[in-house]
C-alpha cells in the first residue's frame, strides 16, 4: 500500500487533477470549494495500471498553508509534482521542491497541466525549464507528463509514470514499531472519535491498545478503516482511518502519534544534522501577483545561534531554539549539527527528516535529520568530543550495526550476528544493552532476530492464512507443512518463528493445523439442519453409519472434511465414519472386552457392536494404527 502526495504553486491545478485521475474531490472544506483554492489537507485514492490502490494526498499550494502542506507530504512514497503549462515555474514551485529535496522523498513524476492552453513550442520550452529546474533534486531525472485535468488529454499516460515509480520502489518495511501522526481528526454519529494519518514501521489491529502521543493517554482502536474499505489489519505506508474507543476529539490534535503503548517516549531536545538552503527564502522580486510580497524575506540571511523557528515533523508543529554546536551562525547552503530546544514535546525517531521555516515573516529556511531525538543534556558548544560522537551516530551505533546484521541473516545465534556485525567483546554488551528490547528471542534463546525478520514472517504468514481462510472459509486452517513450503524457510527456522507467533497469540497453531486468531467456522442454516440430520441418523444406527460417499453426497466434501478436522466424526477407513463419541465408547467396551476375555476378534467385535464384518474390520484397524490394540494372528490384544 502506498500514498503519493500532490506539490506545487497554487493554481496550478493540483486538486482538479486529482480529480480528474480519482473521481473525487480532494477539496472536502465548504470554504475550499467556494474560493477554488485548496486549504488544507485533502485524500483520495485510485488504482494505478498495474493493480495497486493507492492514497493521495492533495495539498494547498498558497504560501499562506504551506503549514497544512508539510502535515501531509512527510509519509509519502512519492510526490506528483505540479506545474502549470501556462505559467512554469513559481516562488511555491520552488519552495515545494526545496521542501521535497529536504525530506528526501523518494520518487516523483512532474504533471504539466493545463497543456490545452498552451502550443506545442510554449510546452517544449516549459519542459526544458523544468527539467533544468529539478537537477540536483529529488526529482532529477523525473518523467515529465503532460496533462490536461479539463479534456483528459494525458492521464493514462500520467497513471502509468506513477505505477511504474512505485513499481520500481520497495514495500515499506514492517519494523515492528507502529506510528500513525495524526494528520485529521472527526467525530462520527455512532462511531465516536476517528483520526487519519499515513502508518510508518508496523501494524495495528483491530481491537488493538494505542498509546497517543505526547499526551500519554490510551485508547483501544474500534475500528479500521483503508480507502473507507473496513480492514481488521493495517499495513506500513497506507493511509488509514482509526475509530478510536475511550478518547474524545478534544483531546486530540494534529501532530499527535498513535503508537504501540510504552515504544516510543516524547522529547523537547533533538540532536541533528541540519541543511540551511542555498536560498533559504524566496526573494522579493519572485513574488506572484495574486500572492504580493507579504511573507517573503531576503535569501542571504544567516541563520544565528538561538533563532527561534517552527519545526515540523511527521504531522506536528512546534517553536522550537535552534542551537549551534559548530557555528556562531549558519550561511544558506551550509550544514551544522544542531540541538533543537523544542517549545513543547513531540515524538520524534532517529532517522525521521524534518523541515525548520521562520515563523515570521513565515519562509522554510531549511531541514535535515533526526540523530539522536533523546540527548541527556543541553549541550555545551564547539565541544569536539560531542562532535565526533554525532559523526559516530549518523553513521549508526553498535546496537544499530547489530541490527542491520541480523536484518540481512534472519533468525540465526547471537554470536554469527555479533560476528556480522563486527562487533568485538568490547562493544558486544554496548549494542545487547541499546537493543536488547528490540531483538526477537527465538527457540530458547539459542536464536535471535530482528523486529524487520519477524514482522516480515508475521505479514506473510498473515496474508497467507487470510487467502487460505477466504479459499476454504469450513476448514480449521492451514497445514502446518504448507505454511512452512509457501514461506520457504529452513524447518528450524520456520519451527522457532511459528513458535514465537503461537506464544504471541499472532496465530494459532494446533497439531498440525495453524490459523488465525479471528478464523472461526461457521455453517449456514441449510449446512446445520444436513449435519443434525445425519448426526440423528448416526445416533439410531451409532454401528452401521452411513458410508463416507454418502455422507459426503448430504454434506458435501468440504463441510465433511470440516466435521471430520473438527473431531465431531471419526474416520475409520475409506468408507467407515463413526461420530466422536461413538468411537469413543466402542474403545472402552473393546477394553473391557480384552480385559475380561484376553482377547477379541473381528467376529467377536461384530456381534459385541451388532454391525457388519466391514464396520468391525474398520474399527478393529484403527484401533491398531491408534495403539490401542495389537494383533497376534488372528486376534487382537491390548498394546502395553
Amino acid at each position: 500500500m502506498r500514498v503519493i502526495g500532490t506539490a506545487g504553486h497554487v493554481d496550478h491545478g493540483k486538486s482538479t487533477l486529482v480529480e480528474a485521475l480519482t473521481g473525487i474531490n480532494p477539496d472536502r472544506l465548504k470554504e475550499e470549494r467556494e474560493r477554488q483554492m485548496t486549504i488544507d489537507l485533502g485524500f483520495a485514492w485510485l488504482t494505478l495500471p498495474t493493480g495497486e490502490p493507492v492514497g493521495v494526498i492533495d495539498v494547498p499550494g498558497h504560501r499562506d498553508f504551506i503549514e497544512n502542506m508539510l502535515a501531509g507530504v512527510g509519509g509519502i512514497d512519492a510526490v506528483l509534482f505540479v506545474v502549470a503549462a501556462d505559467e512554469g515555474v513559481m516562488p511555491q514551485t520552488r519552495e515545494h521542491l526545496a521542501i521535497l529535496d529536504l525530506l528526501q522523498i523518494p520518487a516523483g513524476v512532474i504533471a504539466l497541466t493545463k497543456k490545452d492552453l498552451v502550443d506545442a513550442d510554449w510546452l517544449s520550452l516549459i519542459s526544458a525549464d523544468l527539467a533544468a529546474t529539478v537537477r540536483g533534486t529529488v526529482l532529477a531525472g523525473a518523467p515529465i507528463v503532460a496533462v490536461s485535468a479539463r479534456v483528459g488529454e494525458g492521464l493514462l499516460e500520467l497513471k502509468s509514470a506513477l505505477g511504474q515509480i512505485l513499481a520500481a520502489r520497495p514495500p515499506r518495511p514492517d519494523l515492528g514499531r507502529p506510528r500513525l501522526p495524526v494528520d485529521r481528526i472527526f467525530s462520527l454519529p455512532g462511531f465516536g472519535t476517528v483520526v487519519t494519518g499515513t502508518l510508518a514501521d508496523g501494524t495495528f489491529h483491530l481491537g488493538d491498545e494505542v498509546e497517543i502521543l505526547p499526551a500519554g493517554i490510551t485508547a483501544r482502536i474500534r475500528g479500521l478503516q483503508t480507502h473507507k474499505n473496513k480492514i481488521e489489519r493495517a499495513v506500513p505506508g497506507s493511509r488509514v482511518a482509526v475509530n478510536l474507543a475511550g478518547i474524545e476529539v478534544a483531546q486530540l490534535q494534529r501532530g499527535f502519534v498513535l503508537a504501540r503503548p510504552n515504544t516510543f517516549r516524547p522529547t523537547t531536545l533533538i540532536d541533528a544534522r541540519f541543511h540551511h538552503l542555498p536560498g533559504a527564502a524566496s526573494s522579493r522580486a519572485e513574488a506572484s501577483p495574486r500572492e504580493g510580497a507579504r511573507g517573503l524575506t531576503d535569501a542571504a540571511l544567516p541563520l544565528k545561534h538561538n533563532a527561534e523557528v517552527k519545526l515540523y515533523l511527521g504531522a506536528a508543529e512546534v517553536l522550537a531554539i535552534v542551537r549551534l554546536l559548530n557555528h556562531d551562525s549558519l550561511a544558506p547552503g551550509e550544514t551544522a549539527w544542531v540541538q533543537l530546544e523544542l517549545a513543547a514535546p513531540i515524538l520524534a525517531v532517529k532517522g525521521d527528516r524534518f523541515i525548520l521555516r521562520r515563523p515570521s515573516p513565515g519562509a522554510t529556511i531549511g531541514g535535515g535529520l533526526v540523530i539522536d531525538p533523546h540527548p541527556k543534556r543541553r549541550h555545551k558548544r564547539h565541544d569536539m568530543t560531542l562532535l565526533a560522537r554525532l559523526d559516530t551516530l549518523a553513521k549508526g551505533s553498535p546496537g544499530e550495526m547489530l541490527l542491520q546484521a541480523l536484518d540481512s541473516l534472519g533468525p540465526v545465534p547471537l554470536k554469527d550476528a555479533l560476528a556480522k556485525a563486527g562487533l568485538d567483546q568490547a562493544t558486544a554488551p554496548e549494542a545487547l544493552t541499546e537493543i536488547n528490547s528490540q531483538i526477537i528471542r527465538l527457540d530458547g534463546e539459542a536464536l535471535v532476530s530482528s523486529p524487520l525478520i519477524w514482522r516480515k514472517f508475521e505479514s506473510d504468514a498473515y496474508s497467507l492464512l487470510s487467502a487460505h481462510h477466504a479459499a476454504h472459509p469450513l476448514r480449521l486452517g492451514m497445514p502446518r507443512e504448507e505454511l512452512k513450503s509457501k514461506l520457504k524457510l529452513a524447518p528450524k527456522i520456520f519451527n522457532a518463528l511459528l513458535a514465537h507467533a503461537a506464544a504471541t497469540h499472532t496465530v494459532i497453531a494446533t497439531g498440525a493445523v495453524v490459523r488465525l486468531p479471528t478464523h472461526s467456522i461457521k455453517f449456514t442454516p441449510a449446512q446445520q439442519a444436513s449435519i443434525n440430520a445425519l448426526r440423528a441418523d448416526c445416533q439410531r444406527e451409532p454401528y452401521n453409519t452411513p458410508s463416507f460417499k454418502d455422507c459426503a453426497a448430504r454434506l458435501g466434501d468440504e463441510v465433511l472434511a470440516t466435521l471430520v478436522e473438527q473431531g465431531m466424526l471419526v474416520q475409520l477407513s475409506a468408507d467407515v465414519l463413526l461420530l466422536a463419541e461413538t468411537y469413543a465408547q466402542a474403545v472402552e467396551r473393546v477394553k473391557a472386552h480384552v480385559q475380561a476375555k484376553g482377547k477379541i476378534t473381528v467376529a467377536e467385535a461384530r456381534d459385541l457392536f451388532s454391525t457388519s464384518r466391514k464396520y468391525a474390520l474398520a474399527l478393529m484397524e484403527y484401533l491398531d494404527a491408534q495403539g490401542v490394540t495389537k494383533r497376534v494372528g488372528d486376534e487382537r490384544v491390548l498394546k502395553a
